[in-house]
């Protein structure tokens, strides 16, 4: 029997307020080369100039340590939690909230959280959604997601009848991107669930956002359909911000799973050009 590892959640609180600052302060390195790869690409004068000037913004706020985007968006956290951890010193959950609340203020991001009805902000970027899952090993795997108000909005659940199939998930999806039109901040990235559960769909759908842009799909299966998909969300002529072009998305992430021989779930999740996530293993 293997000794548990102890982990202190004080690390997950400290780890996390971290890395709330870099997510909104750094563009992940994958997407800037896919925007400078899209201008190549780009036929569109005007959304070329988009391009560049994403790329610009970026480049301001790390060398100006300021949120690339006033959105700084709810907190969402993935913790992959090895079987031989032992989290020791009081509350996960807490602990991961307090890590928001510090990161949040400290590196002085918009506050974003309110209640659903009096609108009233909590006044600190809380409480995070957080997703724990146990995975074999003695290390916690951790990302922060800050998740803007504008792409989250565009996202859509269906729970098609299974004889939609194929078609229908790709006629969908096509439909939530063209629906979304300049909203979410175009190019885009999508994460795709098929299969599974309503709730499931949605998850693994956000989940798959933390892929990067150049990772191939170690399904076969999953992997052709997000190249035909993003052919497809590339052909609707939505553009750059909206203002038309061919680059209407960066990237489609698609995860596939069984599901009841009744449904036919799908979750498309869209994710803004920022695409703004860290990741620590402790």
């Amino acid at each position: 029997m293997p000794v548990p590892r102890e982990i202190d959640v004080a690390l997950v609180r400290d780890t996390v307020a971290e890395l709330c600052g870099q997510a909104d302060l750094l563009l992940p390195e994958d997407v800037r080369q896919a925007l400078a790869r899209s201008m190549a690409a780009e036929e569109s004068p005007v959304g070329r100039e988009v391009l560049a000037r994403l790329i610009e913004n970026a480049d301001i706020a790390r060398d100006e340590a300021m949120p690339m985007c006033q959105d700084c968006g709810l907190a969402v956290i993935f913790l992959d939690i090895g079987q031989d951890v032992h989290l020791v010193g009081g509350d996960l959950i807490a602990a991961v909230n307090q890590g928001v609340r510090e990161g949040y203020e400290r590196h002085y991001l918009r506050k974003s959280v309110c209640h659903p009805f009096t609108r009233q902000n909590t006044g600190d970027n809380t409480p995070a959604v957080v997703h724990v899952g146990i995975v074999p090993g003695d290390k916690i795997h951790l990302w922060v997601v800050p998740k803007g108000g504008g792409s989250e909005n565009m996202s859509k659940v269906f729970l098609l009848t299974p004889a939609m199939g194929l078609k229908g998930v790709k006629e969908r999806v096509i439909e939530t991107v063209e629906a979304a039109g300049p909203n979410p901040c175009p190019p885009i990235i999508l994460g795709v669930a098929v299969g599974g559960t309503f709730d499931d769909a949605c998850r693994r759908a956000k989940r798959a956002l933390l892929r990067e842009l150049d990772s191939l799909n170690p399904d076969p299966e999953a992997a052709a359909l997000e190249a035909e998909l993003l052919e497809l969300v590339n052909h609707t002529g939505i553009g750059p911000a909206g203002l038309g072009g061919r680059v209407t998305a960066l990237g489609v992430f698609v995860d596939i799973r069984p599901c009841h021989i009744a449904s036919l779930p799908l979750a498309v999740n869209v994710q803004c050009h920022a695409a703004r996530h860290k990741e620590a293993v402790l």
